[in-house]
């Protein structure tokens, strides 16, 4: 049962619809409202919305009204899953608060994925990407890369990825701790925690230690010149990492007595003069063509490639060898493209197996299949309790 809009949430239940789950996404009257995030070929079917909703099912449901909530209970009764995105105040008022649903069907795995955790002064808070890129310092990291020190976000919608994702293997180990023991729980995804966490790995530095170490702030991915770097007709990425890696970039770009240095050869005064070492890669590339470049360090066995812009990406010869790019007939949006899935089990492969679903498409069909007579549904959809949609192939 998923009850998420937007990205966080939806790119969450279409993972695990990838790998089979049969995902019931729950809408209100009017929709998602990613669904009307141009561009788009028809009302209500967005690009960004199909990207995130495949396989799964519409329901259209007003829970506010109370024959609604009493057809989603009873859906909820053989569910697996039960994940929302809405604040806690929102879903308590609706009467479908943990408590209420264990009630209901005691196995339940029920997610939560929103903002800020419960117990802090910012649990009620409404949060989307931007907020917490800001909050996470996210658009902090940018600043101090940037020479005028604007923050700025990244240029993806990181927070709602990185929580979807999150809330991906949460739900999983959960699922696991089910077939363990029997039990159902209560998960809490909250983005802002996830994502400092996230930002935090590596950029702690100096203050795991307490008293701190040193100060906050990864050195090598700080470092000014950490950037694709212009040859003499484009850019490159090159990234050598271990001594060797090193060493055989300075032989290649024609500095062999760098290959001796001991901002070279020794890890420790390698990464306190990372930015400096870094600065010398971008002196050195403008000298030769990208594909001059990219034959050498293929020689070497230095991480290199080209950087591709965005209208690339569906010429790669890779992924145009791995099948990436995948084309399917939508029964109502026509021939589509669209991700394959990335990861690959080769004993139980996930498959693609419906398009994202037009608002309410399934409504007569899921409800039929929790119990529902053709009158209770009737009923339903005559109030407006609920909304079937007229083109529901």
């Amino acid at each position: 049962m998923d009850l998420t809009s937007v990205v966080l949430g939806p790119y969450a239940t279409q993972t695990l619809g990838d790998m089979g789950a049969d995902v019931i996404k729950v809408e209100a009257p009017e929709g998602d409202v990613l669904r009307g995030i141009a561009p788009l070929r028809s009302p209500g079917m967005g690009a960004v919305f199909m990207n995130a909703n495949r396989n799964k099912r519409s329901v259209a449901l007003d829970l506010k009204q109370k024959a609604a909530r009493a057809a989603l209970l009873r859906l909820v009764a053989g569910a697996d899953v039960f994940v929302h995105s809405m604040r806690p105040r929102a879903i308590a008022r609706l009467g479908l608060a943990w408590e209420d649903l264990k009630a209901v069907n005691p196995r339940l795995v029920y997610c939560s994925a929103w903002g800020f955790g419960q117990g802090g002064p910012y649990e009620d808070k409404p949060a989307y990407d931007d907020v917490i890129q800001a909050m996470s310092g996210v658009a902090d990291l940018a600043a101090r890369q940037r020479a005028d020190g604007e923050p700025r976000y990244a240029p993806t919608i990181l927070a709602d990825k990185t929580a979807g994702l999150t809330v991906t293997w949460a739900i999983a180990m959960a699922l696991f701790h089910r077939e363990r023991t029997g039990e159902g729980q209560e998960v809490e995804v909250p983005m802002f925690e996830t994502l400092t966490s996230f930002v935090l790995l590596e950029h702690m530095a100096g203050a795991v230690f307490d008293p701190p170490g040193g100060p906050m702030g990864y050195d090598r991915v700080l470092a000014p010149h950490r950037r694709p770097y212009a040859t003499a007709d484009g850019h490159i990425t090159v990234m050598p990492y271990t001594t060797k890696q090193w060493q055989r970039f300075f032989v290649a770009a024609g500095r062999p007595e760098m290959a001796d240095d001991v901002r070279v050869t020794d890890a420790g005064a390698r990464s306190r003069a990372i930015a400096e070492l870094y600065g010398m890669i971008a002196d050195a590339m403008p000298a030769r063509p990208t594909a001059e470049w990219l034959a050498t360090f293929e020689e070497a066995d230095i991480p290199a490639m080209p950087v591709n812009r965005l209208e690339d990406l569906p010429e790669d010869p890779h992924l145009k060898a791995t099948g990436f790019f995948q084309r399917l007939d939508h029964p109502t949006e026509g021939p589509l493209v669209t991700t394959a899935i990335p990861v690959r089990f080769k004993a139980s492969p996930g498959a693609i197996r419906r398009g994202a679903p037009r608002l309410g498409a399934h409504t007569r069909e899921v409800l039929a299949e929790a119990g529902l007579s053709s009158g209770e549904i009737d009923a339903l959809l005559a109030t407006g309790a609920g909304r079937q949609a007229e083109d529901a192939a």
